[in-house]
C-alpha cells in the first residue's frame, strides 16, 4: 500500500465530513472491462500454449506494495539482476533473463507491470518515466470541505481513474494486456482487492474467464491504478461480470473447493469470489489497493498451487521436468512500525489510533501470507521431486528430459529482499521515506540503490547463486556478498535465512 501525506489530515477530520456527505458525491466511472462471446477459455489458449518451454533455472518476483518507494527498491532488484549472471543449460545467462513470473500490489504493480511490457528495454527509462516524477500532481491532495464530502460521502477523494490517465500518458501508452504477450516474457500478475468478497482480485485469465470479460483488451493503466486504489484517497475501480455474455462453466477446483467443508479458507473465499462472478451474484467487483488482502502479492501462487489437481501445477510437465533450480523472490518495501506513542503511558490516540490499526492488520496478513507461502513452497518441491521420479522413460524423453538427468536434482528457494538486510542505520534511513507517488529525487536513487544492495548481500540469493553455478558482477563500491549459507533440501532452512 502507499499513502499520500494527507491521508492521517483526512482520517482526523472524518466527522467534519459526515454531516456534509448527503450533499455530493464523486461520479464513478463506468468499467472499462468488455465482454467476450462464446467460450472465453478459448480467447486465452493461443497465448498460453506458448509458454510450454521449458528452462532449468527459474526466478519469480512479487514486489510489495509502498508507493514510489516500493517501485524504486524493486527497480534496483531487476538492475541488479540484470548484472548477475547464472549458469544454465546453455551457458551463463543473466538472471534477468530467468525471470519467468512477477507478481505486484500497489505502487509495485506498477514496476511490474512496466517491466512487462517493454521487458529489458524498462531498465533503460522508468527512472526518468516514473520514479523522479511527479504522479500526484493529478491528485486532489488537499484538505477541504468538498474533499472531505468526495471522501466519505463518494467513497473517495479521487477516482482511480485520474491516476489511471496519468499513468497511461506517461508510461504505458493505450496497452493493454495483449501487449504484455506480444514479445516473449515473463507472466505478469497485477494484484487488487475484491472489497465486497475479501479476496485478491488477479488481473489474469481465472478472473477474467469467470467474469465472462475479455481481459486482453483491458488497459494497463487501469489494472495498476486499481491495484494502487488507496481507501479514501480513491474511489473503488470498477469492473463488470457478464455471465450471460459466454459459454464456459466454473473448473472443476472450483466446484471442488466450494463444496468441500475442510476447503483452506484462503482457497474458499477466492472459490467463492469467482463463482458470484460466474452466476451474477457480484455484479460489479469493486476494487481497491492490493495490500488491503495481499501486500506480498504472493497469494495467487499460493492458491494455483492449492487449488492445482497435477504435482506439476501450475507449471506445464515439461517446465517441470526440465526444471533445475528456481527462486521466488520477495522484494518488500513495507512500512516499519512508527511513532513515539509506546513510550508513553498514554496513546495512540486520533489519527494515530486508525493508521496504527490499519498499519497492524495489513503487516499482519503479510507475515501469514509469508509464512504460507514458505510452506507451500516446501511441499511442492516434494511433490515434484516424487512425480519426477515416478516418471517411466518414455514420459521422461517425452517432456525432454536432459542426458544425465536426476530427478531429485530441484531446489526451489524463497528469499525475501528488505531494507533490513542492510544494516540498521541504513534501513532507519530507507524507511524513513514516505509510501507516497512523489519522492525527491536523491530519495529515489538511494532506494535504487538500496535495491541492488539488498539483493547482493541476502543469503537466500547467495545460496541460490552457489548452487545455480552463478554469480555476481564484481564493483569495488558496492557491498561483498553474504558468504552462502549451507543449502539444505529442506526449503525452509534457505527460506528463513533472509528473514532473521
Amino acid at each position: 500500500m502507499w499513502r499520500i501525506a494527507s491521508l492521517r489530515t483526512v482520517v482526523s477530520a472524518a466527522a467534519l465530513a459526515v454531516g456534509l456527505a448527503s450533499c455530493s458525491s464523486l461520479k464513478v466511472a463506468e468499467p472499462a472491462n468488455q465482454p467476450i462471446a462464446g467460450r472465453a477459455a478459448d480467447a486465452f489458449a493461443g497465448e498460453l500454449s506458448g509458454q510450454d518451454k521449458g528452462e532449468d533455472v527459474v526466478v519469480g518476483l512479487a514486489f510489495s506494495g509502498g508507493g514510489t518507494r516500493a517501485a524504486a527498491f524493486a527497480f534496483g532488484v531487476l538492475t541488479e539482476l540484470d548484472r548477475t549472471t547464472v549458469q544454465t543449460r546453455k551457458g551463463q545467462r543473466s538472471v534477468l533473463d530467468r525471470v519467468a513470473f512477477v507478481s505486484g500490489v500497489s505502487g509495485g504493480s506498477i514496476a511490474a507491470a512496466y517491466y512487462g511490457l517493454k521487458k529489458r528495454d524498462a531498465l533503460a527509462d522508468f527512472r526518468e518515466k516514473f520514479l523522479i516524477r511527479d504522479a500526484e500532481e493529478g491528485l486532489s491532495t488537499s484538505i477541504d470541505p468538498i474533499n472531505l464530502v468526495k471522501a466519505f460521502g463518494g467513497g473517495g477523494v479521487n477516482s482511480p481513474t485520474t491516476l489511471a490517465r496519468w499513468l497511461d500518458a506517461n508510461l504505458f501508452h493505450g496497452a493493454t494486456f495483449a501487449d504484455l504477450r506480444k514479445t516473449p516474457g515473463p507472466l505478469i500478475w497485477i494484484n487488487a482487492s475484491d472489497i465486497y468478497n475479501r479476496t485478491p482480485f488477479i488481473f489474469g485469465e481465472t478472473a477474467f474467464i469467470s467474469l465472462c470479460s475479455d481481459l486482453r483488451s483491458y488497459p494497463l493503466s487501469d489494472a495498476v491504478a486499481a491495484s494502487a486504489a488507496v481507501p479514501i484517497v480513491f474511489t473503488p475501480m470498477v469492473v463488470k461480470a457478464f455471465p450471460r455474455s459466454c459459454t464456459d462453466q466454473p473448473p472443476d477446483w472450483l466446484l471442488r473447493a466450494r463444496a468441500n467443508p475442510n476447503t483452506p479458507p484462503l482457497l474458499k473465499s477466492y472459490a467463492e469470489g469467482l463463482y458470484s462472478y460466474f452466476d451474477g451474484t457480484t455484479k460489479y467487483v469493486k476494487l481497491l489497493d492490493g495490500g488491503l488482502v495481499d501486500n506480498y502479492g504472493l497469494s495467487g501462487f499460493t492458491i494455483a498451487r492449492l487449488s492445482a489437481s497435477k504435482p506439476y501445477e501450475p507449471l506445464s510437465p515439461t517446465q517441470a521436468v526440465q526444471m533445475r533450480r528456481a527462486i521466488m523472490v520477495l522484494v518488500d518495501a513495507g512500512l516499519a512500525p512508527s511513532g513515539n506513542w509506546v513510550q508513553t503511558l498514554d496513546g495512540p490516540s486520533g489519527t494515530e489510533l486508525v493508521m496504527a490499526a490499519a498499519d497492524t492488520a495489513v503487516q499482519a496478513s503479510v507475515r501469514q501470507s509469508f509464512t504460507a507461502f514458505q510452506g507451500v513452497m516446501a511441499d511442492w518441491q516434494r511433490q515434484l521431486i516424487a512425480w519426477r521420479c515416478g516418471l517411466s522413460a518414455a514420459e521422461r524423453r517425452q517432456y525432454g528430459a536432459p542426458p544425465g538427468w536426476n530427478c531429485r536434482d530441484l531446489r526451489l528457494f524463497v528469499d525475501r529482499v528488505s531494507f533490513d538486510q542492510l544494516g540498521p542505520a541504513r534501513a532507519k534511513i530507507l524507511n524513513a521515506i514516505d509510501t507516497r507517488l512523489k519522492l525527491p529525487t536523491e530519495q529515489v536513487d538511494e532506494l535504487i540503490s538500496a535495491g541492488r544492495d539488498a539483493l547482493l548481500v541476502s543469503p537466500s540469493f547467495v545460496n541460490f547463486l552457489e548452487s545455480a553455478g552463478g554469480r555476481a558482477r564484481p564493483d569495488q563500491n558496492r557491498p561483498q556478498p553474504a558468504a552462502p549459507v549451507a543449502v539444505s533440501d529442506d526449503i525452509h532452512a534457505n527460506a528463513y535465512t533472509s528473514v532473521q
